[in-house]
């Protein structure tokens, strides 16, 4: 509840904090507390204008020297209240899935590095729990990719020889979320009865929605999952999956180009080596002594390769808004057919009776 409420509270702007708990010996991470990470706010105006550096002083908040000597200052404290102090990982705000980029790598790479192995990342994605279904994941750095990120070699060939993918990079965790027994006691006492007599039975969808008893009451179940309407972060969801297809053709296109200036640097190579090997042929027959034949490596300079973190990570956050459109479109279609005979009611009294005969 501590992270929804931070994260909702800087959304749509990214929130980090700090969970601290215990690593039971069942292999279960348990986290009992958070706190946020200290970030000095921004103007209005500076919050939105894209600056990598007004973005990235809450995104790399986690790894701050500051914010690490404020933690564990903060873990002190909560010690000598008698609260589990161990820091177990940290958490981020995420908004329609968008969270791989390299300030999460980073982090992530940072606390399973400097702290402990089984540190966590949690993300809860701010926009889709607002529609009623609460989106926390935990990830972690599998070990291949923490391997190949602390030698930071991601050129192909390196990616050939160690067969890492971009479905390597992060490996998600099953959580559990459980509330204290006070809590559900305190929940439980919150709806109010009614004042005398049973509720009758509701005729109509609008008499359910401006009923004064359900629509007064905050725990009252919704009923805007029954609504048959697209899900209205589809669209957006697609429209960032379009985006990241545009940036993977980019990178595509940028390695391209490399490939392209590498083969014609490599040409220009072997026409030197090959008019040279030709003026030592000339040479030797005049008794004269060859010139050296790897000169080429300072007349020539064969261009860099880019590294291709970034094409894995995009792949992989294409990867999570396909999943999320995946679900979005699952649910709308699950209730499309639920609600099949209303609609069409012709076509399925026709195809009931085809099936019986």
């Amino acid at each position: 509840m501590k992270v929804i409420k931070h994260c909702a509270s800087r959304f749509p702007t990214v929130a980090t904090g700090s969970l601290v708990g215990m690593d039971k010996e069942d292999g279960t991470l348990e986290i009992t507390n958070t706190f946020p990470f200290p970030v000095v706010d921004l103007p209005p105006e500076a919050q939105f204008d894209n600056q990598p550096q007004h973005f990235n002083a809450a995104a790399s908040a986690p790894r701050a020297k500051a914010n690490t000597a404020y933690q564990a200052e903060m873990i002190r404290m909560l010690r000598e209240v008698n609260v589990d102090a161990n820091n177990v990982g940290w958490y981020t705000s995420a908004n329609l899935g968008n969270f791989v980029n390299s300030n999460f790598i980073e982090n992530q790479y940072f606390y399973q590095k400097e702290l402990n192995e089984k540190t966590v990342a949690l993300v809860h994605d701010v926009s889709r729990s607002s529609q009623g279904i609460l989106s926390i994941r935990a990830y972690r750095l599998s070990p291949h990719f923490m391997t190949a990120y602390k030698e930071n070699k991601f050129t192909t060939e390196n990616l050939l020889k160690s067969g890492l993918k971009y479905s390597d990079i992060l490996v998600e965790l099953p959580i559990t979320v459980h509330n204290s027994h006070l809590v559900n006691t305190f929940l439980h006492q919150i709806p109010r009865m009614l004042a005398n007599g049973a509720m009758k039975p509701p005729s109509s969808v609008d008499e359910i929605e401006n009923n004064p008893i359900i629509k007064n009451d905050s725990l009252a179940p919704s009923f805007e999952s029954l609504s048959i309407s697209i899900d209205p972060f589809l669209s957006q969801t697609c429209d960032n999956l379009l985006d990241s297809i545009e940036t993977h053709h980019v990178e595509a296109n940028n390695f391209s180009y490399y490939s392209r200036a590498l083969a014609r640097e490599q040409a220009k190579i072997q026409q030197w080596q090959q008019k040279r090997k030709a003026e030592n042929a000339a040479r030797a027959l005049s008794k004269q002594p060859p010139l050296p034949e790897d000169e080429w490596q300072r007349l020539f300079k064969l261009p860099t390769e880019p590294s291709r973190l970034e094409s894995m990570l995009n792949s992989r956050q294409v990867e999570q808004y396909a999943r999320q459109v995946d679900g979005f479109v699952a649910g709308t279609t699950g209730k499309m057919f639920a609600v099949r005979g209303n609609l069409l009611p012709g076509e399925t009294s026709e195809s009931s009776s085809a099936r019986n005969e």
